[in-house]
């Protein structure tokens, strides 16, 4: 009887294989010969997977986003949002190992969107899905009654967005100086800032 092979198993083992190889010898270097090498397959068997290399970079690409959102879906909240949201927050940024090389691959995605189309309509894509979450925070924050009156709420959308992101890079850059346990208290501490003095965590 043939071996029943499981696509979607084999994708996501290319996708892994590729993050290695992007990780450890950049994304120019993350060709179809050294991921099916990375990967234990042979670039014949790749084709029948992904039928161009963009195809493949795309796909792991959107791996990353996948992870995010299936991290997210797994969590227990509370209902109480001053501590929901940090949890939330939690799963996109850099706080443990495995999170730490999905942004390092991420970021070499950013890169290289800059200059591929197909990859810059999944990072606009991403950064909408993003750009919503704090768009459902400061909303959540508004309609419980915890935000401060008169807010900007497009402006502290905004600012709460560029403050991950600042956050997640400079981790990546210099995780002996932006540690997990800073990132989640600056997390903290910017969250009460928008919320009305009476609040805590």
């Amino acid at each position: 009887m043939p071996k029943v092979v499981d696509h979607d198993k084999q994708k996501e083992k290319v996708a892994e294989a590729a993050w290695r190889v992007i990780r450890k010898l950049g994304l120019d270097q993350a060709s179809v010969r050294n991921i099916a090498d990375e990967a234990g397959l042979s670039v014949g068997s790749m084709r029948h997977y992904f039928t161009t290399h963009s195809e493949l970079l795309s796909y792991a690409m959107k791996r990353v986003s996948d992870r995010v959102r299936e991290r997210i879906a797994g969590i227990t909240f509370s209902g109480d949002l001053l501590k929901d949201i940090p949890l939330l927050v939690d799963e996109i940024l850099p706080t443990n190992e495995e999170k730490r090389h999905e942004m390092e691959v991420w970021f070499a995605f950013v890169v290289k969107s800059m200059s591929d189309s197909t990859l810059a309509q999944h990072r606009c894509e991403i950064d909408d899905d993003l750009r919503m979450l704090f768009i459902n925070i400061m909303n959540g924050l508004a309609a419980s009654g915890l935000a401060l009156p008169d807010l900007d709420t497009a402006l502290e959308i905004e600012r709460f967005y560029a403050l991950i992101d600042g956050l997640a890079i400079h981790a990546i850059l210099r995780p002996e100086v932006v540690t997990t346990d800073m990132m989640r208290k600056t997390v903290i501490r910017h969250l009460l800032t928008l919320c009305r003095p009476q609040s805590g965590i």
